[in-house]
């Protein structure tokens, strides 16, 4: 039985499924409760019937793996050929997952690198890419830890919300609270920042939110080679347009994907979220 690294990830990630086989990362999902139902995000409920649930009002909650299904997922790695494992996760200010993944770790079978990106979508799906990366040019752990850390410190966020009411309710909200006066005036730009949403600045229409929005990507991106992803949820038509434009604008762009963000992150944005996440090579 050949030995090697395993890379790991969550559900929040948002990988294609042909990446996700093509470089052998295992995701551990997270999960959502609606109407008192829970499902696992990724294989249980689709972004659409999330959408149609907010919509109509309907309470939806969200919730980190448990150390068992991390202890499983470890094992399960080791039993198949691992040697070690790096578990790379969203930012811990939004979810419990990374804690939970500590836990597992510590009784794990082979050696556990628990990583909190400080990312989520496909920021953090671009560091589990270059953690899997080096380990196919037969790096080790620790290379594949720092690959995943470099990529993460380089990987910027920007994001447009309709509403600012789901991240209030949801408590991931950040500065931002101070918009919270004054929601319905403006239309927020928000970042990541350090592993919170932080406001970028105010723009007074939709419109204009989802052209600044364009600028700000445009601008970081620079002359590449880099990577883009364009998320959205329940907003096909703006991704399009987004990713078409920055298609034209951005000279060393690399790949650049669109997908619609999954249940855990879309229960905290609401419809209508467009993001873009810029992650240099």
């Amino acid at each position: 039985m050949s030995r090697h690294v395993a890379i790991v990830t969550d559900s929040t990630a948002y990988l294609p499924q042909r990446t996700v086989e093509r470089h052998g990362i295992t995701s551990v999902p997270l999960t959502v409760v609606l109407d008192g139902r829970a499902w696992e995000e990724g294989t249980e409920i689709s972004a659409r019937s999330l959408a149609q649930a907010l919509r109509k009002h309907q309470p939806v909650t969200t919730s980190r793996p448990s150390p068992a299904a991390f202890a499983q997922t470890y094992a399960r790695l080791a039993e198949a050929g691992a040697s070690a494992i790096v578990s790379l996760h969203l930012t811990s200010e939004f979810s419990g997952t990374y804690d939970a993944a500590v836990q597992a770790a510590q009784d794990a079978p082979v050696p556990v690198r628990v990583v909190d990106t400080g990312m989520v979508a496909m920021a953090l799906g671009f560091c589990a890419v270059a953690a899997a990366e080096v380990v196919e040019g037969g790096g080790t752990a620790e290379e594949a830890v720092a690959a995943a850390e470099k990529r993460a410190a380089d990987t910027s966020a920007y994001f447009y919300v309709d509403t600012l009411d789901y991240l209030r309710r949801g408590g991931r909200i950040g500065a931002a609270q101070a918009l919270l006066g004054s929601a319905f005036a403006v239309k927020p730009l928000l970042q990541l920042v350090d592993g919170r949403i932080e406001l970028r600045e105010k723009v007074r229409t939709a419109s204009r939110a989802v052209a600044r929005l364009e600028e700000i990507v445009a601008e970081r991106a620079g002359s590449g080679p880099v990577d883009i992803a364009v998320h959205h949820l329940d907003a096909a038509d703006r991704a399009r347009t987004l990713a078409d434009n920055l298609r034209r604008r951005v000279s060393g762009l690399a790949e650049l994907q669109v997908s619609e963000v999954g249940a855990v992150i879309g229960a905290h944005t609401g419809p209508g979220l467009l993001g873009a996440v810029v992650s240099p090579r």
